[in-house]
């Protein structure tokens, strides 16, 4: 049964950027999401999955984060039943909190955190009820990854604010473990450490569903932007493939093995086999000729 319990799940994802107008272009071929301007401000858009769910939106980097030299990026929202308690266990266990909390009208409250190690990640108590639980589908969010350079503290500060439950790992080199997380036994992200020579920071990745990894990264060249890894296998048949977008937000791709082993599966047009070929041949021959005019 879906649970409709709004903890700990990932219920928005906000792109920030200098040129919201170009990320709007670029997103739509890449992923297939159309926009709607946002009723209570025009100037932020919403971004809609081609099944119709709304799962985020886009605004133009604020001056304050201009100011500072913040690059583009993509900030996702963790449903917290009461934002104000969520952002006092973060701080207990050694969290900032960066904006907040800040309540609007017909939205919530909600406030922008990091973790110990610099993480950063927002946390929302919506105005609007749950919607139930689902499996992803094309243009909606599908996994959630966590770089940082101390996983069982991480581990530890995340599971005591949203409930994460462990569900399987992976050796990803020796001693350093792929930890994958969610809730009733369903994966939805995986955290590992930081290799000693990846020179970026601690942060999060968020991957969004599409039909095919391969084409989507052929797209993303195509409009100006660089896919750093992938496409590429992971464990269970699935493609990713991780990217900057033209103005320098990461952001990620996934495909299952169910959508790429039905592309491969397409009939292609085979040629005539021989035996084929022989009875079109006798057939032609067989045909009473055309009669002459006289």
């Amino acid at each position: 049964m879906p649970s409709t319990s709004v903890r700990g799940r990932f219920v928005w994802h906000e792109l920030m950027t200098d040129d919201p107008d170009a990320a709007i272009a670029f997103y739509s071929k890449v992923i297939g999401w159309t926009i709607t301007p946002w009723d209570a401000d025009p100037s932020y858009r919403q971004w809609t999955a081609p099944g119709g769910k709304t799962v985020g939106g886009v605004m133009r980097l604020p001056p304050e984060g201009e100011q500072l030299g913040a690059p583009p990026h993509w900030l996702f929202y963790v449903g917290a039943p009461d934002v104000d308690a969520t952002v006092r266990a973060a701080t207990a266990r050694g969290g900032r909190v960066l904006t907040g909390p800040v309540e609007l009208t017909g939205v919530g409250k909600f406030a922008v955190l990091s973790d110990p190690q610099g993480a950063v990640f927002a946390v929302l108590q919506s105005a609007a009820p749950p919607r139930p639980d689902a499996p992803p589908v094309s243009g909606e969010f599908s996994w959630h990854e966590l770089l940082t350079t101390d996983l069982d503290a991480a581990w530890d500060f995340y599971r005591a604010l949203f409930g994460w439950e462990k569900t399987s790992a992976m050796e990803m080199e020796p001693g350093n473990v792929y930890q994958m997380f969610g809730w009733k036994g369903m994966s939805v992200g995986g955290m590992y450490r930081k290799p000693a020579d990846l020179p970026n920071p601690p942060h999060w990745l968020s991957y969004a569903m599409v039909p095919n990894a391969d084409a989507a990264s052929r797209r993303v060249r195509a409009l100006g932007g660089q896919v750093l890894s992938g496409p590429m296998d992971v464990p269970g048949g699935d493609r990713i493939a991780t990217f900057l977008d033209p103005q320098g937000a990461a952001f990620a791709v996934h495909s299952t093995a169910q959508v790429v082993v039905a592309r491969q599966a397409r009939p292609t047009k085979k040629k005539p086999r021989p035996a084929a070929k022989k009875a079109r041949r006798v057939k032609k021959r067989a045909r009473p000729p055309k009669k002459r005019r006289t």
